[in-house]
């Protein structure tokens, strides 16, 4: 019986096991078989992350998470978690290697998946100008001519942002209006680096070892025409990784799951979530870190009221009055 299955390896996951293990609780990690380090295994260069001040790539970081998870006594399993038992006591994670694994609680941290375009230039050019995150990634475009697919707020606030680098930013549309909010168009139309191209729909992305630009097909009339760009901002929504748990946790309307204030408790006694799972508004690694620490220790402290763990481990206040604070 494990005290705590961690489900997801991306900085949530990596970062809950870390501070399950320092606390003894010798985490279960289900890392995915095919999917293993989430979508920082896709990320090139990384510069936002504290800590690495000349950047670090996206796999390397995860590496690095990995590596500190097991050193405090992690294990981690590549396999895929297919379903999922989680009322009572004992929560049942099924593999699809058949075997399935108990626990006393679960944390789930499958993150959130960027809806793709389904093109075939799309994964190729994968960090060599397609890109899904404008504050990822919108550094490496100074002075370039990019553009954002897409027209609710998120591409709204994409488009926004890349003006910042880039000296051109196109918006392309598959119809003749917004969907996002009056404010955030409102900012985009007034943006004078921001040009809109109404009724069209990207057809192939153009390039070899790097972007360089776009054929467009009209949604009116169907006629094609290239547009020469140096990078190409997909923002048409994600989907958090929720489909194992539709049934059996409480989800927000945004489709994330939900979450008892700020902590990770769900709404299934032992269950606690973490990450992009749980956040429709950032979506950031470092946030993601953030929240698997929360869930880590939701965990400890759910565990020792049950009597299966010792007591969570706290430094004496040095202010008298003040309450003691969990050692970091």
């Amino acid at each position: 019986m494990r005290h705590v299955i961690i489900i997801g390896s991306g900085p949530a996951g990596y970062t809950a096991a870390i501070y399950a293990a320092r606390a003894n609780l010798a985490p279960l990690v289900v890392a995915s078989s095919v999917e293993a380090g989430g979508d920082l295994m896709n990320t090139t260069e990384v510069e936002n992350f504290p800590g690495f001040p000349d950047g670090i790539q996206g796999p390397d970081l995860m590496a690095k998470m990995q590596a500190q998870a097991e050193r405090f006594g992690a294990e981690v399993l590549y396999d895929d978690v297919v379903s999922l038992e989680l009322d009572g006591p004992v929560k049942k994670v099924t593999l699809g290697s058949g075997k399935v694994e108990e626990g006393v609680s679960v944390i789930y941290a499958t993150g959130s998946a960027y809806r793709k375009l389904g093109l075939e230039g799309e994964d190729r050019l994968s960090g060599r100008g397609v890109s899904w995150c404008a504050t990822c990634d919108g550094f490496f475009f100074r002075d370039r001519t990019i553009a954002v697919v897409g027209g609710g707020d998120s591409a709204m606030e994409e488009a926004n942002f890349l003006t910042k680098f880039a000296s051109k930013v196109y918006v392309i549309h598959r119809k003749d209006s917004l969907r996002a909010s009056k404010i955030m168009q409102e900012r985009a139309f007034a943006n004078p680096k921001i040009e809109f191209i109404w009724n069209s729909a990207v057809d192939e992305i153009l390039g070899d070892d790097a972007v360089n630009g776009v054929r467009l097909r009209s949604t009116v009339d169907d006629s094609t025409r290239e547009l020469p760009l140096d990078g190409l901002f997909v923002a048409i929504g994600n989907d958090p990784r929720t489909h194992l748990v539709h049934d059996k946790l409480e989800l927000t309307d945004q489709g994330t799951i939900w979450v008892d204030g700020r902590s990770s408790r769900t709404s299934v006694e032992g269950v606690f979530a973490a990450g992009d799972v749980i956040d429709p508004t950032y979506r950031q690694a470092i946030t993601a870190a953030g929240s698997g620490t929360v869930a880590a220790l939701d965990v400890e402290h759910f565990l020792a009221a049950r009597g299966e763990a010792g007591e969570p481990a706290v430094a004496e206040s040095p202010i008298e009055g003040l309450p003691d604070a969990a050692v970091v």
